[in-house]
């Protein structure tokens, strides 16, 4: 009978098991375009939302095209994951807030993740694209409002 430390040196580095100090929500990061079929972009949404209404996280999805960079955050506002406060920020408009339901924020980030980079149709092929529309849990702390 090995010891789990002969079964863990023995394992390959890239399978080595996650430390316990690493936040779970940490790697629910996409940025577009992406290779992910649709199945796995629901997971990976249905994924998040079950952080966010588990830990004290929000969702960003920052889209940028010719038009300037918009923001939309999903934050839990119950503890059953039921209603989200959406905050929604053009650079022209200024920012905007609603209560939302968890279908509607499911099935935003689902289409919003199934689509192609928002600068993919609004720039050339020879010019070069330096950002890519991406999603991203992270602290709430850490979602910038400015107003």
């Amino acid at each position: 009978m090995s010891s789990e430390h002969e079964q863990q040196r023995s394992r390959p580095t890239g399978e080595q098991t996650k430390q316990p100090s690493e936040e779970p929500w940490a790697d629910l990061e996409l940025t577009l375009p992406h290779t992910r079929s649709p199945t796995a972009i629901v997971s990976f949404v249905e994924c998040a939302l079950v952080e966010l209404t588990h830990e004290d996280v929000g969702a960003e999805f920052v889209s940028t095209s010719v038009a300037g960079v918009k923001r939309t955050q999903f934050i839990a506002v119950d503890d059953v994951g039921e209603e989200f406060k959406k905050r929604y920020l053009d650079e022209r408009l200024g920012w905007h807030e609603a209560t939302v339901s968890r279908k509607a924020v499911r099935d935003e980030l689902v289409n919003r993740l199934s689509q192609r980079s928002s600068l993919v149709d609004e720039v050339g092929q020879n010019d070069v694209v330096t950002a890519q529309d991406r999603f991203q849990v992270k602290p709430v702390r850490e979602l910038r409002v400015q107003k």
